[in-house]
């Protein structure tokens, strides 16, 4: 069935698709950016011109379709289905798995030197772990699998009371995920990121991160290395997690003894950076040695592309966040003057918004708005998912994949990525 052309040309067809391929086309066109429209177009013409009807989809199950097509097209595929002796519903399905095979998913592009994001803020409670968390599983998802995100530049619109701030939250797109291989790094000594996610802390008497930054380490780093989730779930198996110990809190010490401190943490990661596309990095609050070492791993690498590494620096919109900021910035600057490092800020990330705080917390996030270098990334709003995330021990991507707060974490994602 067909209807008048609209406004651009084209006609409204009517139709039916198996469910799966409906899934495959909406997946395949949103990874290679072209409308689903042009890639049906694209796969009929296909099948017309193949010389032999190709082998039958199965159909069962097929539900109502519509896209539009150009002027004439639909007709003339219904006339070559009659003579092929074949239904309508089978011909549309054998030309969208044509234009599938066509055009198969593009690979994972995966950097070089593997990308390195310092999650930090010497301001304790301000979320960086849950950050950190977020961040990676944003970055994890399955590319073969539409994920909600909001693209980021409507952050002006937190700002309003209601009608702007309504429209933003409707602002969603369905795109597909990163499909990158990352890996979390509990730094924290008090190790919230370990118990958030449902993990063991390593045992004191044991190898731990600590000890392979101070060389005492007794066995291989990737060992102590966990999965976060199962092979089958939205992670697949690329979401990895160093657990922390509570040897952190004697990381300063054993540093203070190490030669060529600050790039201990470097030394350390090395043996499993290859496995990895992202490194995230949940620092401490604090500006000891641990913080130099981290911030010295962020630097920018020789032949590495900027922006691609560097510090994230996680705030809220209120006073006390700006003191810190400043206390950290100022150790960032020291260690670049001093080490002649190449370190980037790669964004602020407004944690734990509500404007129903009222002045307090919009003038605050304005004014994290107007500072541009470094510019807020991120706005993620103060919620339940993630607080309930938090006590079932479960990624928020995973226990929330629809909240407000998952599809701000994947556009925070994507926008440093």
């Amino acid at each position: 069935m067909t209807s008048p052309a609209s406004a651009n040309d084209r006609e409204k067809v009517v139709s039916k698709l198996p469910g799966w391929l409906w899934q495959d086309l909406k997946v395949r066109t949103a990874q290679h950016g072209i409308e689903i429209q042009s890639a049906v177009a694209q796969g009929l013409s296909a099948w017309t011109a193949l010389a032999s009807t190709p082998a039958a989809v199965d159909t069962k199950g097929a539900d109502s379709f519509a896209t539009w097509l150009p002027p004439g097209q639909w007709e003339d595929f219904k006339a070559l289905c009659a003579d092929r002796k074949v239904s309508l519903i089978q011909g549309l399905a054998q030309g969208v798995q044509l234009w599938l095979e066509k055009n198969p998913a593009p690979s994972v592009q995966r950097p070089a030197i593997p990308r390195r994001f310092i999650v930090c803020n010497q301001k304790g409670g301000v979320g960086k772990t849950a950050i950190a968390a977020g961040l990676g599983e944003g970055l994890a998802e399955d590319s073969d699998q539409l994920h909600s995100v909001r693209i980021s530049k409507h952050f002006a619109a937190l700002l309003q009371d209601t009608d702007d701030a309504d429209d933003n939250r409707l602002s969603i797109e369905d795109v597909p995920g990163l499909g990158l291989n990352v890996l979390l790094v509990d730094f924290d000594p008090q190790r919230h990121l370990t118990k958030q996610l449902g993990h063991q802390e390593l045992p004191m008497d044991g190898d731990s991160l600590t000890k392979h930054m101070g060389g005492d380490a007794k066995g291989d780093i990737k060992d102590l290395i966990v999965p976060i989730g199962t092979g089958g779930d939205r992670f697949g198996g690329r979401l990895h997690l160093l657990p922390g110990c509570q040897d952190g809190f004697l990381l300063d010490v054993s540093l203070s003894k190490v030669r060529a401190r600050e790039a201990a943490l470097e030394r350390a990661l090395a043996p499993v950076e290859a496995n990895y596309d992202a490194i995230i990095i949940d620092c401490p609050p604090s500006l000891g040695l641990s913080m130099d070492a981290a911030i010295y791993y962020g630097r920018r690498r020789p032949n590495e592309a900027p922006g691609s590494s560097g510090a994230l620096i996680v705030v809220q919109a209120e006073d006390s966040s700006a003191d810190a900021y400043d206390l950290l910035t100022n150790q960032i600057e020291d260690l670049r003057g001093d080490l002649a490092l190449e370190l980037e800020y790669l964004g602020l990330v407004v944690n734990l918004y509500d404007p129903r705080r009222g002045y307090i917390a919009t003038s605050s996030l304005q004014a994290w708005m107007d500072i541009k270098d470094p510019r807020v990334v991120a706005v993620v709003g103060d919620l339940t998912e993630q607080r309930k995330a938090v006590r079932l021990k479960r990624p928020l991507l995973d226990y929330a994949p629809k909240s407000e707060q998952a599809i701000a974490m994947r556009a925070l994602a994507r926008e440093v990525w």
